[in-house]
């Protein structure tokens, strides 16, 4: 039996696009509180009855969220244009590595808002 498991992450951070046209209000700094879910599919272990603790899950997003958490997006490697789209890839590209089964990214900036991202 494969699953798809999804787990959500949330942090808070302040940004600016500085490549939108001008006069656009996303060219001015403001902040969100970003959730982003993370997706991951695989089998389930027929002995323990799941495909992975979510611990682990925990533990690769920690430096993550250590980076974003509280931070101007901008100043971080890789950010320097903060769109959701950039930032999902950034995420997935942090978490591949150590989870092969990683399916999906989603960053939602706001409420009604979000990326989807599935790798390249």
């Amino acid at each position: 039996m494969n699953v798809r498991l999804v787990h959500e992450f949330r942090f808070e951070a302040a940004h600016r696009l500085p490549k939108v046209p001008p006069g656009h209000k996303c060219q001015r700094l403001h902040g969100h509180s970003f959730k982003v879910e993370v997706a991951i599919k695989g089998p389930v272990d027929e002995d323990t009855g799941w495909f992975i603790d979510f611990g682990v899950l925990y533990k690769a997003w920690e430096p993550l969220y250590n980076t974003l958490d509280h931070n101007y997006l901008n100043e971080v490697p890789g950010l320097e244009n903060p769109t959701s789209e950039i930032l999902a890839r950034w995420i997935w590209n942090r978490l591949k590595p150590e989870f092969p089964s990683l399916v999906r990214i989603t960053v939602h900036e706001t409420c009604d808002a979000r990326c989807e991202y599935e790798g390249d």
